[in-house]
């Protein structure tokens, strides 16, 4: 296996690993955070338009929402307009996730890279922002469902 694509494979396998279990302190599996994301940003967002946002599948937010909404973090309203529309709203537990998992994000991203520099951080982010974009034009800017 190529060297990079290799690397690239372990490191992304240990640091979803990672993010998994700061994640799970928190009631949460991964991919559940950025939907919680999505609605911190803007809350009542329907399912297409986060789906549009994180480039995933609209039924993938909607299993991710009916799991969400189980757990008390999100609930299903139909739009007051439009009542072919469903928007996910956060609960007062969804909304008071937010600085912890964020903070959790940030933590993890600080140990992650500890041992780089300033600059050797800056240049991963160009680096790997070049090798994302490069990746989707492959797949003619169509990225599948992590």
């Amino acid at each position: 296996m190529p060297e990079l694509l290799d690397l690239h494979g372990r490191t992304n396998k240990a640091v979803r690993a990672a993010a998994d279990a700061a994640l799970r302190r928190h009631g949460l599996r991964l991919g559940q955070d950025h939907l919680l994301a999505a609605l911190w940003d803007r809350d009542g967002r329907t399912p297409g338009e986060i789906a549009a946002a994180a480039n995933v599948t609209t039924p993938a937010v909607t299993k991710l929402a009916a799991r969400l909404a189980d757990a008390g973090l999100l609930t299903r309203r139909r739009d007051e307009t439009d009542q072919r529309l469903v928007r996910l709203w956060l609960t007062d537990a969804g909304r008071a996730l937010q600085a912890p998992v964020e903070a959790e994000r940030r933590l993890l991203e600080e140990r992650v890279t500890a041992q780089l520099t300033a600059t050797e951080r800056r240049h991963l982010r160009s680096a790997l922002a070049k090798i994302h974009r490069s990746a989707t034009d492959l797949l003619g800017g169509d990225v599948p469902d992590a």
